[in-house]
């Protein structure tokens, strides 16, 4: 059984370079047949907060990335991150460091000062004396002097690591809380995860964690370590470089499937297709086709990719995340047409649900003035017969559909020996308040025959003042 695992941490918001990777670790997992776990990594108990917790649970939500198990919280397995590190200590795999950090501190400047690398350099490694006073100690890992770590990189390839570059990392802090690479290593051991596939910034952890894993007996999980993503500038998008919350792209009216399909092409393709849906993503994913280079974000794709999505979505899925946005704006959803009907009416005009709500406004609330540039342009005194004879015959129309609407407007302009357009733009400004829409006879027929003709007589005594003024 395929077992992948996306585990945050809840020190902030849940950024777009963790989404991408919990995004391939899904996909890997479903795309194979296997399970999904998340894990929440609360270790760190000065920055974890709850509302982060809750931010990232609200996004995978959103985002439709369910797991098979979990959300699983490190904090409530420390009793067996103790007992690990007890364990290695027994077996004689890691041991107590007294060293200050006013000690530590000075080792690393001589080892600048050398020229070498800073490094811990193993000076408690084999202390058999007696321990220092007020000194709380860590705990470190007795990592293997000789050797080497080879990983067979899903992404990457063989990466070999010489075991002497590798120093002895602390398991164990001095209040005897567990670190992450100690906590990371037992979690997904008891887990049975089977693929680690995470960002390349963990590259670095790898073979400390293969070590500890081969000293517990335990098995290695293959890994793919993803390139990271990166912003315009070039520097790292991560949530320490101003990289925005998942959440932003809900209230700035993405789709979700888009969002994924956005991200799941930096640094994955597919052919030539840009656009996928979520099946289409699961059945062609693989990790032989993760490019190791890093991938920049691009508003403009994102923006384009979510147009996409809109207008190739159903009509009931633009309605359901549409809804939101129309509450906000204090529309009132019976007062007006069905709203799958208006989002399927406007879709072809929308890059952003925002930008479809906000053109969705006269299909429920009336207005008291119209768009003064429109206005200005189409409410003039030789727009007032056209829409009078519109007008006319909208008010004896027994059936309100689009065919019929149009049909009246075609007379209008036949009888008055008009352009269409002469009636078309006046009416567009008359029941819209503006001089944009989709077609005028489809989006006379939503906003409802009572508000129509409401909105043209408003129309007529606006002309009417504006002649007299």
């Amino acid at each position: 059984m395929i077992r992948t695992r996306f585990a945050p941490s809840p020190t902030g918001y849940l950024h777009i370079g963790g989404v991408r990777t919990a995004l391939f670790s899904w996909l890997y997992a479903r795309k194979m047949g296997g399970e999904f776990i998340l894990r929440i990594e609360d270790t760190d108990l000065e920055r974890s907060t709850q509302e982060s917790v809750n931010a990232i649970l609200e996004g995978m939500t959103w985002l439709g990335l369910d797991y098979d198990q979990g959300p699983f919280y490190q904090t409530h397995h420390f009793d067996r991150y103790k007992a690990v590190i007890q364990q290695l200590l027994d077996q004689g795999d890691a041991y107590y460091c007294y060293a200050s950090p006013e000690e530590l501190d000075e080792m690393r400047e001589q080892q600048r000062e050398r020229g070498e690398k800073p490094r811990y350099d193993g000076r408690y490694r084999d202390f058999t004396g007696t321990p220092p006073q007020g000194v709380k100690p860590v705990i470190r890992f007795k990592n293997p002097l000789d050797g080497e770590v080879v990983i067979e990189d899903m992404v990457k390839g063989s990466v070999t690591i010489k075991n002497t570059e590798i120093d002895d990392l602390v398991i164990a802090r001095s209040d005897g809380t567990p670190t992450y690479n100690l906590s990371v290593v037992v979690d997904d051991w008891d887990m049975g995860i089977t693929h680690v596939i995470r960002g390349d910034d963990h590259l670095n952890n790898t073979p400390r964690q293969i070590n500890i894993l081969k000293a517990l007996g335990a098995p290695i999980p293959k890994y793919a370590h993803i390139p990271m993503v990166l912003g315009a500038d070039g520097a790292r998008l991560s949530k320490r470089h101003g990289a925005v919350s998942v959440l932003q792209y809900k209230e700035e009216g993405y789709l979700p499937e888009a969002l994924l399909n956005y991200l799941v092409r930096l640094g994955w393709s597919h052919g030539d297709q840009e656009i996928f849906s979520i099946d289409e993503m699961v059945n062609a994913f693989d990790l032989d086709s993760v490019n190791a280079a890093p991938s920049t974000f691009n508003d403009e794709k994102c923006i384009w990719v979510n147009q996409q999505h809109i207008q190739n979505a159903s009509a009931e899925h633009l309605a359901r995340h549409l809804s939101h946005f129309m509450a906000e704006r204090g529309c009132d959803l019976t007062q007006g047409p069905a709203l799958d009907q208006v989002a399927d009416l406007l879709r072809e005009r929308a890059k952003t649900l925002i930008e479809m709500a906000d053109s969705a406004l006269y299909f429920y609330q009336d207005f008291e003035q119209f768009d003064a540039d429109a206005a200005k342009k189409h409410l003039r005194p030789v727009a007032a017969e056209p829409l009078s004879r519109v007008m006319q015959k909208m008010m004896v129309l027994e059936s309100w559909t689009t065919e019929t609407i149009h049909q009246a407007i075609q007379d209008a302009a036949t009888e008055l020996d008009i352009g269409m357009g002469k009636v078309g733009m006046p009416l567009r400004v008359a029941i819209t308040g503006a001089g944009q829409s989709p077609s005028i006879d489809a989006t006379a027929a939503l906003i409802g025959k009572e508000r129509c003709l409401m909105r043209l007589q408003m129309a007529l005594d606006f002309i009417a003042a504006r002649a007299e003024g």
